[in-house]
């Protein structure tokens, strides 16, 4: 296994969105950019809004329209945040400039390595990487997929990377999509449980506020807890189900509605969804 680097070397962020921008604040809060981190945005306002964070330089296409060539030439990381239409695009106009020892990125879903190589050449190494929005807040999942140039500096380079927002799984392209029905899409099956637990205490009488701070917080409390606990969520679930009791019962009604059915159902549908994308539906 190659050891993760001290620092990080230079890196470009073309397209700093929700994802793009929760890697750039994580980069900027770790302090491992020891040659800086430079972020393009198509308007003034997007690039402000990263301006102060330490070691950013934050420019708007607007203002610099050749910031995406100047970026992308002096980076040894290069991310593409862009939307998956603006991609192609975008890789046409870099690729005459990407330094012999660049590593190009995708954030973008449903866009896969064979078309970065289609643009840039076989030579060029290219990962794929699958955030989610909890790297906003440093506690995000990161798939992570590598072309077959990619180096092992240079995964451990862009590995480390993505671990100053969260943990980070490496899996083989294959797998992308499928990551992405689970820890891609996943926080918004918590959100959606979240409203639901709400809307039910609710109509038990308690008034909104009371049930959104009793409904959330019991999600942010399990989730703590079983981080701190490292008990498998089985065990935990266990621990709260006394025999014959209220959670007993409410459990039943759940198993007995086939959860894990629906929610193979469900992250199917996405994974049919993701390969839809991909194949440019």
């Amino acid at each position: 296994m190659t050891d993760a680097p001290a620092t990080l070397p230079s890196i470009a962020i073309l397209g700093a969105g929700s994802m793009g921008g929760a890697v750039v604040r994580g980069v900027a809060a770790s302090g491992l950019a020891a040659d800086g981190v430079t972020v393009t945005n198509r308007t003034r306002g997007k690039a402000e809004a990263l301006a102060d964070l330490p070691g950013v330089t934050s420019v708007a296409l607007e203002d610099e329209p050749d910031a995406n060539l100047r970026a992308a030439a002096s980076a040894e990381l290069v991310l593409i945040g862009v939307k998956p239409g603006m991609v192609t695009d975008l890789l046409r106009e870099i690729a005459p400039v990407l330094r012999a020892d660049a590593v190009v990125v995708s954030l973008a879903a449903g866009v896969t390595l064979e078309t970065f190589s289609s643009v840039l050449g076989p030579d060029v190494a290219v990962m794929r990487s699958m955030p989610n929005t909890p790297a906003l807040i440093g506690k995000g999942v990161t798939g992570l997929a590598a072309g077959p140039t990619v180096s092992a500096a240079q995964a451990a380079a862009v590995r480390r990377l993505f671990e100053t927002c969260g943990i980070v799984i490496e899996t083989p392209e294959s797998q992308i999509d499928a990551l992405s029905t689970i820890s891609g899409s996943g926080p918004a099956y918590v959100y959606l449980l979240s409203e639901q637990l709400t809307a039910a205490a609710e109509a038990k009488g308690f008034a909104r506020d009371q049930a959104r701070a009793m409904a959330e917080q019991t999600f942010i409390g399990a989730a703590a807890l079983m981080e701190a606990s490292g008990e498998d969520p089985a065990e935990l679930r266990r621990q709260v189900t006394s025999p014959k009791g209220t959670t007993e019962r409410a459990i039943a009604v759940l198993l007995d509605e086939h959860l894990d059915e629906t929610f193979g159902r469900a992250t199917d549908a996405a994974l049919a969804r993701a390969r839809e994308l991909a194949a440019g539906g």
